[in-house]
């Protein structure tokens, strides 16, 4: 049995991610106080006592919403309340009662869920008083809360955790295919996502920048399970519009942090761009994994065009060589197999473990092949080598000074290990340290 999911629901404004990033723990969503900041639903794990259970943040309800976007917000908080379990209905006392909020607790009301109604913001004694008119909705005693005060929290998850199912113990954790969907903003990311799933997860919008916070969405490929991340399109730093925008663009390179394999999106109607290539830089620079995917590839004519965008990808990306570069079009569902399968490939790959023996095999050929540099009339020495982690692929290189290490010399050893051993889409990390500080001398 799943852990039992819990949305968070309200008009905008409410609190929902303050209350959302005080269970979690962490800032997960992003606060603002421009309504409607939140667009598309969050979820972390959430450990209370010897509870746990999913928490969902979502975008405010309008009871009119006025524009296309608000109705496809509408429509996500509609797929977090189909999912739920129990519900968290968000209000204000500051705002106190309004038509909104009477007009969510009866769209509420009719689903027949287990509903907790919680009113934010009561951090003062005049504040809690207001929380009384809130007993007009019909939905129980309301608790009284201030998510950013810290301020009823505990008696909130007492009411939840009699509200939610009970489940059986937690599962052993297997391992996880942490996958983060990253590009420049309006190449398909979202609708990538969606293609994947097969199911209407994320907003997709031809608006740039729609997608604002990061999305875990979990699944299985193939028998093995995924954590599919979507995130904010990320622009150039001189690019980066501060407020919301601004904290989108940090969760999103965090995201490609906790990831193991990142989904490059470009769009084949621009080829690969300058920001495209920025990206690609922001992931090479934290040593994950990654799968270049041209997408929109419908709107481009004949396999000459095709290999001509490959091309320019390779000429632009040549920083990253080793990645596989994939067609596809999120919008017809075409190449997201072999998207999958070449993403689940690049995962393996990065968690090759190599025997020191045949490690230093390779070494010592290297430097027979082209001796270690020199520098000052001081000679490298490289004294033996050995794998220190996989994902990314890490070794460990004792030398006499890593001061005399070139980079030249650097990216050659990286080379003869890849034509060794392979590490298709992974960077290989390589770690130059002091022998004398290895041997814990002085």
């Amino acid at each position: 049995m799943p852990k039992p999911l819990v949305a968070i629901v309200g008009r905008p404004n409410v609190g929902k991610s303050t209350l959302f990033n005080r269970l979690v723990g962490q800032r997960m969503s992003i606060v603002s106080p421009v309504p409607g900041t939140t667009r598309d639903r969050v979820s972390a794990s959430v450990s209370w006592k010897d509870r746990s259970f999913i928490l969902v943040d979502t975008g405010g309800l309008e009871v009119m919403p006025s524009s296309d976007m608000w109705d496809k917000v509408r429509a996500q908080v509609e797929m977090a309340l189909e999912e739920a379990d129990a519900i968290i209905f968000l209000t204000d006392t500051v705002e106190g009662l309004t038509p909104g909020d009477e007009e969510i607790a009866q769209s509420l009301r009719r689903r027949g869920k287990p509903l907790l109604l919680a009113v934010n913001k009561a951090d003062n004694f005049r504040r809690e008083q207001g929380v009384v008119e809130f007993y007009r909705l019909g939905l129980g005693e309301p608790v009284p809360i201030s998510a950013y005060h810290n301020l009823g929290i505990e008696d909130l998850l007492i009411k939840l955790d009699s509200l939610l199912p009970v489940s059986p113990g937690e599962e052993e954790e297997t391992e996880v295919l942490k996958l983060a969907i990253v590009g420049r903003p309006n190449v398909g990311k979202s609708q990538l996502l969606n293609a994947i799933l097969g199911d209407e997860r994320a907003i997709v919008s031809e608006i740039p920048g729609t997608t604002r916070d990061a999305i875990d969405v979990s699944m299985s490929f193939g028998g093995r399970p995924v954590t599919l991340i979507d995130t904010a399109g990320v622009r150039r730093r001189g690019h980066i519009e501060g407020g919301i925008e601004k904290y989108s663009v940090l969760r999103a390179m965090r995201a490609v942090e906790r990831s193991n394999v990142c989904l490059l999106v470009t769009d084949a109607t621009e080829s690969v761009t300058e920001q495209d290539t920025h990206v690609a830089g922001q992931v090479l620079d934290t040593y994950k994994g990654v799968v270049v995917v041209i997408n929109k590839v419908d709107l481009v004519e004949g396999e000459v065009e095709r290999e001509e965008l490959l091309r320019e990808a390779r000429r632009m990306l040549k920083f990253i060589p080793y990645a596989p570069i994939c067609f596809a079009s999120a919008l017809q569902g075409t190449g997201v197999q072999e998207v999958m399968e070449a993403a689940v490939t690049v995962y393996q790959e990065g968690a090759r473990v190599v025997s020191r023996g045949a490690l230093e095999r390779v070494l010592l050929d290297a430097m027979a092949a082209h001796p270690p540099p020199s520098r000052g009339g001081k000679v490298l020495k490289i004294h033996r080598i050995y794998q220190k982690g996989t994902n990314p692929p890490t070794f460990v290189l004792p030398v006499n000074d890593p001061e005399l290490v070139h980079f030249s010399y650097q990216r050659y050893l990286e080379n003869r290990l890849r034509s060794a051993f392979g590490f298709a889409g992974n960077p290989i990390h390589l770690i130059f340290s002091s022998a004398r500080a290895i041997r814990g001398e002085k």
